[in-house]
């Protein structure tokens, strides 16, 4: 399933696997497992089985039929890098990201130990961004093994930000994504927490991207972080302005 999204850091999202489970404190009210539930019980085929890691083979070409160039989110319903989704399709998978040089391809994982154990078997083109979450202090040793993974671009999504996060590892670091939680029973984000990985980014000369405040409220909140909008992002993506 792909969809034109409203994630502000990205176009599109391509779903070939869908379904997860919890891992770490991010995961506690993840937006993907209310949208599965919801689709399953509006009767939608893909999500018969809820949120349970389900592989759609028939999914894996159809970037090759885009022919405007986009940022692409792989897997927004799910996490590529679960234990339950079978090495051979991630292979296939970075194999038609390959395929695609038109796009630019944006991956996110908790499992970032997993990605590195595979980051040799995998093609690594240059439009294939590849990015850990990292919500607080306790998963800053993803970013251990995102730096050690041949990407063009390492980014990190702190969000949901659950907590401060200090003297976070940026040398290997292309691009710093931050923002609270949304949703029912969302947990807030302090400023502080915002401003101090603002501030590492701009000692360490790293695009910084403030997604939202978050809360129940989402677009009331605004993504405003001290009268500042913040949408910057590399200069290697597609059709979206650049670091300045």
């Amino acid at each position: 399933m792909a969809t034109r999204s409203k994630i502000e850091w990205t176009h599109t999202t391509w779903n070939p696997v869908s379904g997860c489970t919890k891992i770490s404190a991010g995961c506690k009210n993840c937006y993907a497992e209310r949208m599965a539930m919801r689709l399953k019980a509006m009767g939608v085929e893909r999500y018969r089985r809820g949120f349970d890691v389900s592989i759609h083979h028939d999914l894996l070409d159809q970037p090759l039929m885009w022919r405007q160039p986009r940022l692409v989110f792989v897997n927004s319903m799910s996490d590529l890098f679960h234990e339950s989704v079978p090495n051979e399709f991630i292979v296939r998978i970075f194999e038609t990201m390959e395929r695609c040089p038109q796009h630019t391809f944006q991956i996110l994982t908790k499992r970032s130990k997993r990605l590195l154990e595979l980051a040799d078997s995998l093609p690594w083109p240059n439009n294939v961004w590849m990015g850990v979450t990292v919500e607080d202090d306790i998963a800053v040793h993803r970013i251990c093994h995102l730096a050690e993974v041949p990407a063009a671009v390492r980014f990190l999504s702190c969000e949901p930000l659950l907590g401060p996060i200090e003297d976070i590892p940026l040398s290997r670091i292309d691009w710093v994504i931050v923002g609270g939680e949304s949703g029912p029973h969302a947990r807030r984000m302090q400023p502080e927490w915002a401003r101090a990985l603002l501030r590492q980014c701009r000692q360490a000369e790293i695009p910084f991207f403030f997604k939202q405040w978050g809360g129940t409220r989402k677009k009331a909140a605004g993504r405003l972080l001290d009268g500042r909008i913040y949408d910057e992002i590399p200069c290697r993506s597609v059709n979206r302005r650049g670091f300045i």
